[in-house]
C-alpha cells in the first residue's frame, strides 16, 4: 500500500519495533515515534481537550448521590485511572485481540449520566452507587457479548435514532448546569443569589471571548479557561472552597468496591445497556472517522477490537469507581486539527491520566471550581452535545414525512420527564426507572418507530443504515 505523503518540514516517521510498518525504516504515522520536543506538547493538547470530559460525570453524579467532599474526589481519581487505563489498552493493545490500535481516547461518557442519576433517583439512600455499578457492570458484559455483531445491528440506529438520543442526553442535561450556577444546593438559604449567577454568567462570557479572540492551543481549551480564570474570579469572595484539597491524600491505592458491592437491578440493568448501544454506535463512528482522518483502513475487526476495549473498561470500571467507558469525539477533534496522527502520543496522554488518578491531591484540584463556574461552563458543554445531536438529525432525511414524525414523537417522549417529572409517578418502579429517563424514553420510542416505519413490512432501510455511523 502506497505510503500517505509526509508533510513538508517532517522527517520521515520511524516505527517502534513491532509496530505495523512497511518494508525499509518508514512507517505510518500513526505508528511513529515522536521526538520528546513534539511527544509531550501534542499529549498536552489531549489531556486539555478531554480533562473537563472526564471529570464531569463524577461530578454530577457524586452530587447527586450526596457524596461529601473526600468520596467525591476518589471518586473523581477512579474515573482519571479508568480513563487513563481504557486510552493506553486503546492506543496500544494486543495485535488482533483488543484495542483499535489508534489514536483513540477512551472515558467515562456523558451520555450515561442521565439515566445513571434516573437509577440513583430511584435507589435507596445508600444503594444508589451499588445499583449504578451493578447496571454499569452487566452494560460492560452486554457490549463484549454484542460488540462482535454489532456491524449487524447498525441498521437499527440510523442517524434519525442517534441524532434523536444525542440531542436529548445535551437536552435532558441542561438542567443541571442551571442548578449549579445558581449555586448547586437548592435547599440552601442562598440559592439562586445574584453573586452565584454573576460567577456563572462570567465564566460563559471568558469561554465565549477565548472562543472568539484565541488561535491554536488557547482556542482549543476555552473551556478549561473559562474554569480556571472563573475560580480565580471567585477566590476573593470566598466562593472556592480548598477543604478538599487540604483533606486529600498526596497518593493512594485504589480500593475496589469503596462505595459498597454491586447490585443489580433489572430496570436500571435494561436502562444502560441500552445506553451502551448508543456508546457503541459513537465509539463506532468515531473509529472510523479516525480511520479517515489517520489515512488508515477502519475495518469490521478493527471496530470490534475497539468495542472490546469499551466493553472490558465498562465492565472493570465499577470495581474502582467508573461509569460507562466510550469514545471521546473532542479528541478526534484534536488529531483532525494538530494533523498530528501518532497512537503513542494518545498513549502518552492517558499514562498522564493514570498518573492524576493515582495523585487524589492532583485531582481535588478539581474540587476548587465553584458549582456557578462549572455551571457557566456546563451550558456550554452540554449545549455542544444537543448540537451535535441536530447536527447529525440534519443529515438524516428530514425532508421524508415519516421521519419528521419518528422525530417529533421520539423528542416528545425524551422531554417529558423533563417537563413534567411527575408524569409517571403511578407506573411501577422497574417503568419509572426506564420512562423517567429522557434518554431511554426517547431511545426506545426511536428504535420502536424505525422498525415501524423502515424495516417491518420492507426490505429493510439499506439508505438508512449506511450513513448510519458516518453522521453520528
Amino acid at each position: 500500500m502506497a505510503q500517505p505523503a509526509i508533510p513538508d518540514g517532517e522527517s520521515t516517521p520511524v516505527c517502534r519495533p513491532g509496530d505495523e510498518s512497511p518494508q525499509g525504516d518508514a512507517c505510518h504515522p500513526v505508528d511513529e515515534k515522536l521526538t520528546p520536543s513534539r511527544l509531550v506538547p501534542a499529549a498536552l493538547q489531549h489531556i486539555a481537550a478531554m480533562y473537563a470530559g472526564v471529570v464531569t460525570p463524577p461530578l454530577i453524579i457524586g452530587q447527586a448521590v450526596g457524596l461529601d467532599t473526600a468520596a467525591q474526589t476518589r471518586l473523581i481519581a477512579a474515573s482519571l485511572l479508568i480513563a487513563g487505563l481504557a486510552t493506553l489498552l486503546q492506543t496500544l493493545g494486543v495485535k488482533g485481540v483488543v484495542g483499535n490500535r489508534l489514536p483513540f481516547v477512551n472515558a467515562a461518557s456523558s451520555a450515561g449520566i442521565a439515566p445513571i442519576l434516573a437509577i440513583a433517583e430511584n435507589s435507596a439512600t445508600g444503594h444508589q452507587l451499588p445499583a449504578i455499578y451493578g447496571a454499569v457492570m452487566v452494560a460492560g458484559v452486554f457490549c463484549l457479548a454484542v460488540g462482535p455483531f454489532f456491524g449487524r445491528l447498525l441498521r437499527f440506529f440510523p442517524p434519525l435514532v442517534t441524532g434523536v438520543v444525542i440531542t436529548l442526553i445535551g437536552v435532558t442535561l441542561m438542567p443541571v448546569p442551571v442548578t449549579w450556577a445558581q449555586g448547586g444546593d437548592k435547599e440552601a438559604a442562598d440559592f439562586g443569589d445574584m453573586r452565584f449567577l454573576a460567577l456563572a454568567a462570567f465564566t460563559l462570557v471568558v469561554i465565549l471571548l477565548f472562543q472568539r479572540f484565541a488561535r491554536g492551543f488557547l482556542k482549543q481549551v476555552a473551556l478549561l479557561m473559562g474554569l480556571f480564570i472563573g475560580t480565580l474570579a471567585a477566590i476573593p469572595f470566598g466562593m472556592a472552597d480548598f477543604a478538599a484539597l487540604r483533606s486529600a491524600p498526596v497518593a493512594a491505592v485504589p480500593e475496589p468496591f469503596a462505595f459498597g458491592a454491586p447490585e443489580f437491578q433489572p430496570a436500571a440493568i435494561l436502562s444502560l445497556c441500552i445506553v451502551m448501544l448508543v456508546l457503541m454506535t459513537e465509539s463506532s463512528a468515531g473509529m472510523l472517522a479516525l480511520g479517515e482522518i489517520c489515512e488508515r483502513r477502519t475495518d469490521g475487526r478493527t471496530i470490534t477490537r475497539g468495542l472490546r476495549t469499551d466493553g472490558i473498561a465498562t465492565l472493570m470500571g465499577p470495581v474502582f469507581g467508573g461509569f460507562p467507558t466510550s469514545a471521546f469525539a473532542q479528541n478526534v477533534g484534536v488529531v483532525s486539527l494538530t494533523r498530528v496522527r501518532s497512537r503513542y502520543v494518545v498513549a502518552v496522554a492517558g499514562g498522564a491520566l493514570i498518573v492524576l488518578g493515582a495523585f487524589p491531591a492532583l485531582g481535588a484540584v478539581v474540587s476548587l471550581v465553584p458549582m456557578p463556574v462549572l455551571g457557566g461552563a456546563g451550558i456550554v458543554l452540554f449545549g455542544s452535545i444537543a448540537v451535535s445531536g441536530i447536527r447529525t438529525l440534519s443529515e438524516a432525511g428530514l425532508d421524508d414525512s415519516s421521519n419528521i414524525i419518528l422525530v417529533a414523537v421520539s423528542l416528545g417522549a425524551g422531554i417529558i420527564p423533563l417537563a413534567a417529572p411527575a408524569f409517571y409517578a403511578d407506573f411501577p418502579a422497574w417503568a419509572q426507572t426506564v420512562l423517567g429517563s429522557g434518554i431511554s424514553a426517547g431511545a426506545l420510542t426511536a428504535v420502536s418507530l424505525n422498525l415501524f416505519f423502515h424495516h417491518l413490512g420492507t426490505r429493510g432501510s439499506a439508505q438508512n443504515a449506511a450513513p448510519a455511523l458516518k453522521s453520528s
